[in-house]
Order: C-alpha cells, then structure tokens, then sequence
C-alpha cells in the first residue's frame, strides 16, 4: 500500500453554526467511511506565499491550496476513488491526488 496525499482547492466556508456542524459532519462521515485508509485527516491550509527560484517572494502561492489529506491506498485508481467522496467537492472546490514515496 502506498499513501496519497489529497490536496484540496477551493470550496466554500459555511456562514451560519449550523452550516458549518453540517461541513464538519459530512467531513467525519468520509473520515470514518475510509476507515484505516486514512494516514492523516490533514487540516485546512491558511495564508501563503510563494518563493521562485531567483528568491523573490509573492503574498499568495499561485496553487490557492485550500487544505490536505493523506490516504493509504493499493493505488492511484484506488485513492481516486477515495477522493471522489470528498465533502469539498460539494461546495465547488476540487480534489487532487498524489502518490508520495519514501525517499529518505
């Protein structure tokens, strides 16, 4: 098995308490539905900036990441098909999914 990093871009921010206990609830739900297939439930991503290779450095990262994950999987396709339930996709935003390797 492999682990699969779940990158999450964009989506919306529930406004009222209720709405938010509802995101945090279909959150969970997928967390448990995955089982042991979840490394790390990750945590939502904050301010940013970005740094190019002449070292200059801008406000914002040009990704506009907006949180992460990490699964195991017995594949890229499998991984996927984890992602594919992802609550953040319901309001808009989008998953992407990468195999990671141990290099060290």
């Amino acid at each position: 098995m492999a682990n699969y990093l779940l990158v999450y871009k964009g989506g919306g921010m529930p406004e009222s308490p209720e709405q938010q206990q509802s995101v945090m609830n279909a959150w969970m739900s997928w967390f448990g539905g995955m089982g042991d297939a979840v490394v790390d439930g990750g945590n939502p991503c904050g301010p940013s900036r970005g740094i190019a290779s002449d070292g200059s450095i801008s406000e914002h990262a040009a990704s506009a990441l907006t949180g992460y994950s990490v699964v195991k999987a017995a594949s890229l396709d499998a991984a996927t098909k984890l992602a594919k339930g992802c609550p953040v996709l319901s309001s808009g935003g989008s998953v992407e999914v990468y195999e990671t390797f141990n290099a060290m």
